[in-house]
């Protein structure tokens, strides 16, 4: 239905649409309610008309010939469809006409043309039949109301159906609770949820959903998110941590301070954003819309030839045979079915995407997605968790009993504590999650460039790089183990650690971004349906290729600089490939904006997301898979109802021409036409409604075959003339040619991980994520010629123990491979033993044992 019908379809009830403005079906109910009104007095005026007209001699067993011969008198007949036809029809016609007036004919014209002629030839037959040939004095008032009764109920199911488009932002909107307690003046109140203001102390009881968005202050519970991100395992939160409006508590209570309401929410904008994308155009449409500016023309020339040739060329009565058709033709080439199969599609894929943690910004990118045949991946925050985390520990006594290694891991983490770098804080992190106690220093010293020396339970511990130690007079060469380990961890694109106490080296760390639980097994994902996946980064080759073997990545394009990544996008787009970029720092702006579409990481930076044309809101690559599922099925079924409503048009408007009359004396009555028109509404409906039953868990993903497009694209304001980012980086940029490690040099061996633990240049924290520098030559690497999916390499996981690999068991609830000496925790679970890589898991499947066990 078109703006200008809808606009005369809820014009009676505009009266009742004041102060409803903010529902956003508001209109659309009315419009239904206006709509069912007309259908009402249509069927009920058309129905026994059109019974004893097409039935009547069927009917003289049963009915009184009296009663058949009131009904089929053309005068009767008139009063019945007057109405329907000024009334029920009242919008169709004015609207029609309007678009004739205005040169702009649409699909409401042909209606208004064929049933207008059909119902003055009607009132001709009735006022004045002598004025025709007695064998053309049959009038078509049935036909007329049938057409109009038709037409209003295709309406209405295409109204239902554009109503039930909005089920995503009505479920979104019915996320948020009603009330909140909050704390004032030291006091708890209950108060409506949109009176919550910033800095309010909110209290929320296990079990609760949360109103606002905010930081916790105190509690410790785990929050499920699903609603927002997709993910449906719990989210442990603590003191610091971001919470977000609308997500579940678990069963601990929170205190938290408001630090968005009301339209700056979370949950606000992802729902402003799914409406900006329910109500865009994608290249299909825009195509559709254009062809409908040249079809409804068409067919009012080929109505009129079919009308000309049947009078100059067709049996008696030639103008009787020729009107029908003409009607006919008109009639069953509306093109109700064009108007809604892109849109409704649309609406229905961007609403289940939201369900799904996945924010498509535009009908063009959901469009786009579907043509991507390479994903570039940004490797720190987008692969990897975005922080460092520790990884190993290499004991220069591997003798060394259990507990005096935790003994000496304390002291470490003693020493460590006072520092802020992230590197520091990792060490300490991971000496809580092994439930191990971090003592306080007594004394503490940074030594910028080097690491920290301190003064924990009366023992001198140092920890830092070689030359820290050099300069404490530590010996480094005690044991070519240690060596072994350190220049492994280096390679693996880790970075090692030295640790002494009391003047004797104990033990090297290896603290590294490690790779999250699903990125894996997303990317086999993305290569099993046919995509190029390629890994942008600026580490080293040797680095990036130890990660792509880890995870499974196609090529490596590696060293590049931050303010040059938008030029590799544009390299591959000349290529001749469709490129989506997947990235989350603010360095990622330009390349996200390049890229044929732009995938931000939900949990990076708001300039990434703001560059970006879909937001994967958990910030898990698997949105990604199901945002590229989600685009092809879409399109498939938009190209499926492009399908309906052209085939309905190809095979019946010759149809309704007579082109079968010469041969078989076939001819298509104007009310078939009009059932059959709305069929192709009704089946367009249908099968647009089949996207509710997207589900990325049970879909088989389907292979691409993709071929590469002839193009040239070229790097416009993303870079100034000396090639620095227009868009700003905070990274900076390493200088080339960076010292490879060795146990007794300032540098590991891959540079954007130093071992400096104070003053790292190579490294820039934001608070979020470990942004890298590169120091190597751009460089491409393939990682597999056999284009294999390559294995992870031994000692890549959260291995605690460099000696554990053979020892390694996998974590139930994540995945993951675990050494069960250094893990989190673990469960008893019918007579069997599982260990955990972190609390999160534990809880998980302390919650549910069953669902993790097969």
């Amino acid at each position: 239905m078109s703006q200008v019908d809808k606009q005369a379809v809820a014009q009676p009830v505009a009266s009742q649409m004041q102060g409803q403005e903010d529902d956003p079906d508001a209109v659309r109910k009315a419009e239904i309610k206006a709509l069912e009104r007309r259908l009402v007095v249509a069927a009920v005026l058309t129905i026994p008309v059109f019974v004893f007209a097409m039935f009547g001699m069927w009917l003289k067993a049963f009915v009184p010939m009296g009663v058949i011969d009131f009904f089929t008198n053309p005068w009767v007949e008139f009063l019945f469809i007057t109405p329907v036809m000024f009334y029920s029809g009242w919008p169709i016609h004015r609207t029609g006409w309007l678009a004739l007036a205005h040169r702009a004919p649409e699909m409401n014209s042909l209606v208004a043309l064929g049933t207008a002629a059909s119902y003055m030839y009607s009132v001709v037959v009735t006022v004045a039949p002598g004025i025709l040939p007695a064998s053309a004095r049959e009038p078509y008032y049935e036909s007329v109301g049938t057409i109009i009764t038709l037409m209003l109920l295709g309406q209405l199911l295409e109204a239902h159906a554009r109503l039930g488009t909005g089920e995503s932002i009505r479920a979104l909107i019915g996320l948020t609770p009603k009330t909140a307690h909050v704390v004032r003046d030291g006091k708890e109140f209950d108060i409506n949820a949109d009176k919550v203001e910033v800095g309010d102390i909110v209290v929320i009881k296990p079990g609760e959903q949360l109103p606002v968005d905010g930081k916790v202050i105190s509690g410790r519970t785990s929050v499920d998110e699903s609603m927002i991100t997709g993910e449906s395992i719990p989210v442990a939160k603590g003191e610091g941590d971001i919470v977000t409006g609308a997500t579940i508590n678990g069963n601990g209570t929170l205190r938290y301070r408001a630090t968005k309401v009301g339209r700056d929410t979370v949950l606000a904008q992802i729902i402003k954003l799914v409406r900006t994308a329910q109500t865009s155009k994608a290249p299909i449409q825009k195509l559709a819309d254009r062809i409908s500016g040249y079809f409804v023309p068409g067919i009012i020339l080929i109505a009129i030839w079919t009308f000309v040739i049947w009078w100059l060329l067709g049996p008696a009565p030639q103008g009787l045979y020729g009107l029908v058709s003409a009607v006919a033709v008109l009639v069953i080439a509306c093109p109700c079915a064009l108007g809604i199969a892109t849109p409704l599609s649309v609406t229905i894929s961007t609403g289940k995407a939201a369900r799904f943690g996945v924010l498509i910004r535009s009908a063009e990118a959901l469009q786009t997605a579907r043509d991507v045949d390479t994903v570039v991946l940004d490797k720190t925050g987008t692969i990897t968790r975005g922080k460092p985390e520790l990884t190993d520990i290499g004991w220069v006594d591997d003798k060394a009993s259990k507990e005096t290694q935790n003994n000496v891991l304390e002291l470490i983490a003693g020493a460590e504590q006072v520092s802020e770098h992230p590197l520091a804080q990792a060490i300490v992190k991971g000496t809580e999650q092994r439930k191990l106690e971090v003592p306080k220093a007594d004394s503490f010293e940074a030594v910028p460039g080097s690491g920290v020396a301190a003064k924990v339970n009366g023992y001198d511990v140092i920890v830092g790089n070689a030359d820290l130690m050099k300069n404490r007079n530590i010996d480094t060469s005690i044991s070519r183990n240690v060596e072994a380990m350190f220049k492994d961890y280096a390679k693996k694109g880790k970075t090692p650690i030295l640790a002494a106490v009391d003047g004797k080296l104990v033990a090297v760390l290896a603290v590294a971004d490690t790779v999250k639980p699903d990125s894996a097994k997303a990317i086999a994902a993305l290569r099993e349906r046919g995509l190029q996946v390629v890994m942008l980064t600026g580490d080293n080759k040797t680095t990036a290729q130890a990660m792509a073997d880890q995870v499974g990545v196609d090529r490596v394009i590696a060293g590049v600089r931050p303010e040059r990544k938008a030029a590799e996008i544009v390299r591959l787009q000349n290529e001749g490939h469709t490129v989506g970029m997947v990235g989350d720092g603010i360095n990622d702006a330009p390349a996200l904006a390049a890229a044929d579409v732009g995938f931000a990481i939900g949990t990076g930076t708001d300039v990434a997301i703001e560059s970006s044309d879909i937001t994967l809101v958990s910030g898990s690559l698997t949105g990604l898979v199901t945002a590229i599922d989600l685009s092809r099925a879409a399109m498939r079924n938009i190209r499926q109802n492009l399908g309906f409503a052209f085939g309905y048009n190809g095979i019946g408007i010759p149809i309704a021409a007579g082109i079968l009359y010469p041969i078989w004396h076939i001819m298509l009555n104007p009310m078939i036409a009009g059932a059959a028109m709305a069929f192709s509404s009704l089946s367009v409906v249908l099968n647009a409604n089949r996207l509710r039953g997207f589900n990325p868990e049970t879909l088989k993903p389907r292979r691409f075959t993709f071929k590469l497009r002839v193009r040239h694209v070229e790097l416009k304001d993303a870079t100034d003339n000396d090639g620095s980012s227009k868009a700003g980086s905070s990274a900076g940029s390493q200088p080339e040619g960076a010292p490879q490690a060795s146990l007794h040099s300032s540098a590991s061996a891959d540079p954007s991980v130093s071992t400096n633990l104070t003053s790292i240049p190579a490294l820039s924290f934001d608070g979020r994520k470990v942004t890298t520098k590169s120091v190597d030559a751009s460089s491409d690497t393939p990682h597999n010629k056999n284009n294999q999916p390559a294995k992870a390499k031994e000692g890549t996981t959260m291995d605690m123990n460099m000696n554990s690999d053979a020892n390694t068991v996998k974590d139930p609830v994540c995945g993951m491979m675990i050494d069960p000496k250094t893990a989190a925790g673990s469960q008893d679970y019918n007579g069997k033993t599982y260990y955990f890589c972190s609390d999160n898991c534990v809880k998980s499947f302390a919650a549910d044992p069953a669902k993790y066990v097969a």
